[in-house]
């Protein structure tokens, strides 16, 4: 081999380990896992600390708020498995936990051994049905 052969060699092996590595690396922080309640919670230690979009349903009466901290503590469930969230911040107008309206969220963030901790800005509460068009029987 020439020492041209050897040099384009190694160029190419380190352009190869840089960009693997730089794909690596973002992929590694930026995954992201959605699921329903349910399925996270028939192996909760299979999804402990891992980034996720936990989709479910308030549960009723179980919203308890301290105003002076925004500190909202509340519980989520889907096919009836429940998890137990903590949030602090300023939730959506339609993050709501009335009997007989069951809202619908979305919250970013990681379950731990208390519960799902929810990121900064992790609560998207979903419009309930009552918002939908209704249809016209005719």
């Amino acid at each position: 081999m020439t020492h041209r052969h050897i040099k384009i060699g190694v160029t190419t092996v380190v352009l190869v380990l840089a960009f693997s590595g730089l794909l690596w690396s973002t992929l590694r922080d930026g995954t992201e896992y959605y699921k329903h309640v349910d399925e996270v919670m028939t192996s909760p230690q299979d999804w402990q600390g891992k980034r996720l979009q936990l989709h479910g349903f308030i549960v009723a009466k179980s919203i308890l708020v301290n105003p002076s901290t925004l500190e909202y503590r509340f519980r989520v469930q889907n096919n009836g498995s429940i998890v137990d969230a903590r949030y602090i911040g300023v939730v959506p107008d339609t993050f709501k936990d009335t009997p007989g309206e069951e809202a619908e969220v979305v919250l970013k963030g990681r379950l731990t051994n208390e519960g799902f901790h929810v990121d900064p800005n992790g609560v998207m509460a979903k419009c309930p049905s009552k918002y939908e068009a209704s249809k016209k029987v005719g």
